[in-house]
């Protein structure tokens, strides 16, 4: 090999590696600069500090190669119009962000500038259809609502034995709300529901615009995102439960913990026997305080996607160590997604590009501790896991197929 074709291929790979270090892609020599915007103040900010937790305690400071991992984080409030901003200064910085990591909620205004920017979208906290597969680079660790609801109603019928006529809604008056009310018709519709029942859902989510009028039309309640405004919302199930002649005994909800707690108390205050459903988006650990404080932990179920904290698994030992007075349900979600990310990021080739993270992360399939993780099933969802717990006096619970016409029946 002459002189001259030597120095044009080193000449290459070194123009080749600075492509995957270039200004802005979130990678320098010294660090790999990941991104995440999630609800650090407000009336949620009870998941956006626990995703970070969770998060720091997994992934910040982490070595990949030579490189340390920084997590840069921005506050939204969980309120899409400061979702925005929060996303372009991530962006915008010198270094720019490599991935974007464990955002909380607000997907809808996220995913478009992200796609823009060809950066990748992973572990959001969140099961909305919108990032299953989604519109660009978008990589889930956790089950979808869809996924969720289906459970909780499929077992509700099977092993509890209440009618698809039986199951009513109460929901955030957004895009979450509708994510997960979309996944209570497709399980209610797989079940056999009435035509009178699916119709007037259907005709819930065709409601377009921002909180648009959706109460009083089926058997859903609404309610407007960071209010505790439930009195509609409750009024709503009640007037399908007189116009109907249906009767509703289990409620599933799609909301924040915060809303959904003073809607249990309304529900009770009133006189309701309902069984309260809610999604792990609602946030286990906060809602269970919220609830044990008011006295309100009877007939209260949730599903969760991630292993409970009494399994004895490797994953929840290292969590408990690494998080120690932050351990909790969302806590670990953000653990999770962190030692997922961390994995794609030691494994993926040289030099650090966005694309070898992708190819890295969507072929594997391995056991996270106790969590299996398998892309290669879609590409873009890693676990399937959805496990149904009531609340108890120390937590949430695992819920048994025995224990279902229990609660259905006090």
């Amino acid at each position: 090999m002459n002189i001259q074709l030597r120095w044009f291929l080193l000449l290459g790979g070194v123009m080749f590696h600075l492509q995957g270090v270039a200004a802005g892609s979130g990678v320098t020599p010294e660090k790999i600069h990941l991104g995440s915007v999630l609800a650090l103040k407000g009336k949620a900010q009870g998941l956006g500090q626990s995703m970070r937790y969770g998060l720091n305690a997994a992934l910040n400071g982490q070595q990949v190669g030579k490189r340390t991992v920084e997590i840069h984080y921005r506050n939204d409030s969980y309120e899409p119009s400061k979702t925005v901003p929060a996303v372009q200064k991530l962006i915008r910085q010198q270094q720019g962000i490599f991935l974007m990591v464990g955002n909380v909620g607000t997907a809808k205004v996220t995913l478009p500038m992200l796609k823009q920017e060809r950066i990748p979208a992973v572990g959001f906290f969140t099961g909305a259809d919108i990032l299953r597969p989604g519109k660009g680079d978008v990589i889930n660790y956790r089950a979808s609502y869809l996924q969720e609801t289906a459970a909780v109603i499929r077992q509700a019928i099977e092993q509890g034995g209440i009618s698809t006529g039986q199951v009513c809604a109460y929901v955030q008056n957004d895009g979450y709300g509708m994510a997960g009310l979309q996944g209570v018709v497709a399980a209610l519709g797989q079940m056999g529901a009435q035509k009178q029942q699916l119709g007037a859902l259907s005709q819930v989510l065709r409601k377009k615009g921002v909180n648009p009028a959706r109460n009083y039309i089926g058997p859903v309640g609404v309610y407007r995102r960071n209010t505790r405004n439930v009195l509609n919302g409750y009024k709503s199930l009640k007037h399908w439960e007189e116009k109907s002649g249906y009767t509703c005994k289990m409620v599933v909800t799609v909301g924040a913990y915060d809303n959904i707690v003073h809607f249990v108390e309304q529900a009770r205050k009133s006189g309701e026997s309902w069984l309260v459903s809610a999604v792990s988006f609602t946030g286990a650990d906060h809602l269970h305080r919220q609830l044990k404080k008011k006295g309100l932990l009877k007939r209260v179920i949730m599903t969760q996607v991630v292993p409970l904290p009494e399994e004895k698994l490797p994953v929840i030992e290292a969590a408990k160590r690494a998080l120690g007075s932050e351990f909790g349900l969302v806590s670990l979600e953000g653990y999770l997604v962190g030692k997922m990310v961390l994995n794609a990021l030691q494994k993926m080739e040289s030099p650090p590009s966005r694309y070898h993270f992708l190819n890295a992360i969507r072929s594997s399939q391995y056991d996270l501790g106790g969590v299996e993780i398998d892309f290669t099933r879609n590409g873009y969802q890693g676990s399937d896991l959805v496990v149904t717990t009531v609340a108890g006096a120390k937590g949430f619970l695992r819920l048994a197929a025995a224990d279902w016409k229990p609660l259905l029946s006090d």
